[in-house]
């Protein structure tokens, strides 16, 4: 058996038919199933259940499957690694980001283009668990997130480090009654307003922190919005909706027609953010680059 075979059988694992695999491998289909019976017998178990109209995996072929993932992936990165060492920092880096960390990427992009004129981009956004999924599947290297990383309680999955902490600032529309020249805010007055909260139905990190500095100052805010966009977040403040709390790095990204940024007083919490990557993954040249840009 040997690594044209596996991926042979991995195509038809994840496509569950012959005749789909062999159109995605560009062969015909005789001869790719003449290979999966040659791969049963060398082995001598059956890998597929072919009774119905799709192929399903046996216990083996289940077994076979995460293994053959594993194997594959390493000797992709094995060659990729090798032809890296004598060739220059280029191609292509893949980075996820999450929805509050975008304004982070262009100024760190432009930089990283003034070292490195042969890389480019590829940008994806989504939660933490769409990214975990994203980097598991090799899509992407690294994600720039707001931490802790909630996609997985696995702590020694990920490979994180942390750059400088974000504040906090209260976003308010700019029709609400206060003294022009205000520049802060209590927690206590901005429960007075209905308020627009950041969450997904899985990240819920930075809400239930800023909940926790709510009830620190004996106040619970009526919570008249979960959104998990950030742009829909200061669509809805703008429009006179309600108010929220966000990283204040994220408010570069937009402008400030019609809402106000408050400074929170006596709240001492920051948003932590980070880069991550998987621990047992081989990095690029440039992704290697691109974090120790963040260090130096």
């Amino acid at each position: 058996m040997d690594l044209r075979q596996l991926r042979y059988f991995l195509t038809v694992a994840n496509e569950g038919k012959v005749t789909r695999a062999a159109k995605i491998l560009n062969m015909e289909q005789p001869p790719l199933s003449r290979q999966l019976k040659q791969m049963e017998q060398e082995l001598g178990v059956t890998l597929f259940d072919r009774t119905g109209n799709r192929l399903r995996l046996t216990n083996a072929g289940e077994l076979l499957r995460d293994r053959a993932e594993f194997l594959l992936n390493q000797f992709n990165e094995t060659v990729k690694e090798v032809k890296e060492l004598d060739e220059g920092i280029q191609g292509v880096l893949s980075i996820g980001c999450v929805v509050s960390c975008i304004s982070l990427l262009p100024p760190a992009i432009h930089r990283f283009k003034t070292m490195h004129t042969g890389v480019t981009f590829k940008i994806r956004e989504g939660d933490h668990f769409l990214l975990d999924e994203q980097m598991d599947e090799r899509a992407i290297e690294l994600i720039v997130a707001r931490l802790p990383f909630e996609a997985s309680l696995d702590q020694d999955k990920h490979e994180v480090m942390q750059l400088p902490s974000d504040p906090f600032v209260a976003v308010l529309p700019k029709q609400c009654h206060y003294d022009p020249a205000q520049t802060t805010i209590r927690m206590e007055e901005l429960a007075q307003h209905p308020f627009i909260s950041l969450k997904t139905d899985l990240t819920v990190g930075m809400h239930e922190n800023l909940m926790k500095e709510f009830r620190q100052a004996g106040v619970e805010p009526h919570i008249l919005c979960e959104c998990s966009s950030v742009a829909i977040t200061i669509a809805l403040v703008a429009a006179g909706i309600g108010a929220t709390v966000l990283p204040k790095s994220v408010m570069s990204s937009f402008p400030l027609n019609n809402i106000h940024m408050f400074d929170i007083l006596h709240a001492d919490f920051q948003s932590d953010v980070g880069i991550v990557w998987l621990k047992d993954r081989y990095l690029s040249k440039s992704a290697r680059r691109f974090i120790d840009m963040f260090s130096s």
